[in-house]
């Protein structure tokens, strides 16, 4: 992740949309479970997890497709691109899907969650692996290991 320069920017898959953060993830992912699979057409999902205050739209205005409930899923209204996800109950972050940002060498998975569903062959080099989604309480001490392990951006 040290190859990551802040800002950094993306855009779906039209370029209709576009997004920008100033600050680096809290965390990264990929999830296995069904409901990734199949609003991505793939094996899992990935994310990256961004603190609400330092992410931003720059151009273009998305809407909400995927999940409609208490956790959204925005994507570009002309090309359908999955751009990002509000999750329920957790307003200071945004989960960005880091294959729109416009350069994606930095990204790796730290964790990797619902296994328990996930094809045999995906592998995600992932640090931790969770049969499903890790309990709350787990998400600080795994902030914490992720910002020690990958510090700020270089």
């Amino acid at each position: 992740m040290r190859d990551l320069v802040l800002p950094a920017e993306g855009s779906c898959r039209c370029g209709k949309i576009r997004f920008q953060i100033s600050a680096p993830p809290l965390m990264t992912a990929a999830c296995h479970c069904r409901g990734c699979q199949k609003m991505s057409s793939s094996a899992y999902s990935l994310s990256a997890a961004i603190p609400s205050e330092v992410f931003r739209i720059v151009d273009g205005e998305p809407v909400i497709g995927g999940l409609h409930g208490a956790s959204q899923h925005f994507c570009c209204p002309h090309c359908m691109s999955w751009l990002f996800t509000r999750p329920e109950g957790i307003d200071f972050i945004v989960n960005v899907r880091p294959t729109m940002f416009d350069e994606t060498g930095w990204f790796e998975p730290f964790i990797e969650t619902y296994v328990s569903e996930a094809f045999a062959w995906a592998k995600t080099g992932a640090v931790h692996s969770f049969e499903k989604f890790p309990e709350m309480s787990a998400f600080g001490p795994l902030m914490e290991e992720f910002a020690a392990r990958y510090g700020a951006p270089g």
